[in-house]
């Protein structure tokens, strides 16, 4: 694998910590968290911070981290076996070279974290990753 595991780990911990957020559900938000509960803490936003650093992260990869990390994507949830990891390493570079990049793949794949988490699995690969 061409991609350190703790750079994986924090790219599943940002994507996890989308995962549990949520469309607008408080269209009539108050201005004081205090005063609508403190429901928009979940919330997902076009500014949401937390997007905009997996997106930067990725986008940081060189284009065999990119790769590996798409094809842990795809042997997580089940498109290739471990066995086939080169295979998915080659369709991951397919995929980037006619602009399917990697942080729209995974951005909107659902529990894309823990299909990253299920690669690394699937290879023999423990991350040091707290329990979700």
């Amino acid at each position: 694998m061409d991609i350190a595991v703790d750079k994986v780990t924090e790219i599943i911990l940002r994507l996890r910590a989308i995962d549990v957020k949520e469309g607008a559900t408080d269209p009539d938000s108050g201005s004081n968290p205090i005063d609508d509960g403190s429901t928009d803490v979940l919330v997902s936003g076009t500014d949401d911070a937390t997007e905009s650093e997996v997106r930067s992260m990725i986008s940081g990869l060189n284009d065999d981290e990119r790769a590996n990390l798409l094809a842990l994507l795809y042997v997580g949830r089940g498109d290739y076996e471990p066995e086939e990891w080169a295979d998915a390493v080659r369709f991951a570079r397919e995929r980037e070279g006619v602009g399917e990049g990697a942080a729209h793949e995974l951005l909107g794949t659902p529990d894309a974290g823990d299909l990253l988490d299920e690669g690394l699995d699937a290879l023999g690969i423990v991350p040091d990753l707290p329990q979700a």
